[in-house]
């Protein structure tokens, strides 16, 4: 079974990282677990032995015809089901997961890493935590390691609580990366910071105004959709310098301006 690069595959080895991504996931045993790319199954034995329930969606055709004599009984006993597709086709109510109580845990290809936390993270029914393999300078990024939020790392946070586990080296996969990784773990996953669609659509469309130049301020890049006057008078509602960046602003500060700045054309 070879890495097929179009597929963004590199197979866990590390026994070490396993027991990371199964202890952040806090997996006990009746759980339901969502894996994404289980590859040679790996993951997929330790979340078994866990005692939960895994539904494991791949997307190569070879793998899933190895993982179904690999994992035969656990089929069989309904432990394990395996979906055949493209993750981001998955259909909610083909698991019934559009009532199910779960957690996504894996290890996931590098280049879909924002279109999963998208489709995830905004799904009606979401995840209670998520337990990701990512590349490490993604999971610094996500977490504000420096400091520094980024439109990626509000975006994570409006929805829960991102949490830096642990550095996966590039040798702990065959084949190798060409960078290191990180077990990156998303927990309190919630709608609490959005009343409503409306609302999730309005936090989103200020977020993408605000980080539209990450050079300028804050309040320059705000003043193109809201104008100048508005943006003044919501920032300092919001206890905010007119100078300041998007970058130095929390998730709290950006639910404030979501608040005080009116959209048009929503």
């Amino acid at each position: 079974m070879k890495a097929k690069k179009s597929l963004g595959q590199h197979f866990l080895t590390s026994q070490n990282a396993l027991s990371k991504i199964i202890g952040a996931g806090d997996v006990k045993t009746n759980d339901t677990v969502l894996e994404i790319g289980p590859g040679k199954g790996i993951l997929t034995g330790q979340l078994l032995l866990s005692g939960a329930r895994v539904i494991a969606v791949e997307k190569d055709l070879s793998l899933a015809s190895f993982l179904r004599e690999k994992f035969i009984n656990e089929i069989k006993k309904g432990q394990l089901k395996l979906v055949v597709g493209d993750i981001l086709d998955f259909d909610f109510s083909n698991c019934s997961l559009q009532t199910t109580n779960y957690k996504l845990i894996a290890n996931i290809p590098y280049y879909i890493t924002g279109a999963i936390l998208q489709k995830f993270l905004s799904a009606d029914n979401q995840p209670e935590r998520m337990v990701l393999l990512v590349q490490k300078e993604v999971a610094e990024r996500i977490c504000a390691k420096d400091k520094k939020e980024s439109i990626l790392s509000i975006s994570v946070k409006i929805y829960g609580t991102p949490r830096y586990v642990a550095t996966v080296k590039r040798g702990s996969f065959n084949p190798p990366p060409k960078v290191d990784s990180a077990v990156l773990s998303i927990e309190n996953i919630s709608r609490k910071n959005l009343k409503n669609k409306k609302n999730e659509e309005k936090l989103f469309k200020i977020l993408r105004a605000g980080f539209a130049h990450k050079r300028k301020m804050l309040s320059k890049n705000l003043n193109i959709v809201f104008g100048k006057e508005k943006t003044i008078k919501a920032l300092s509602a919001c206890g905010a310098s007119p100078s300041i960046r998007a970058e130095d602003l929390n998730i709290n500060d950006w639910k404030c301006l979501s608040e005080q700045l009116v959209v048009s054309s929503m």
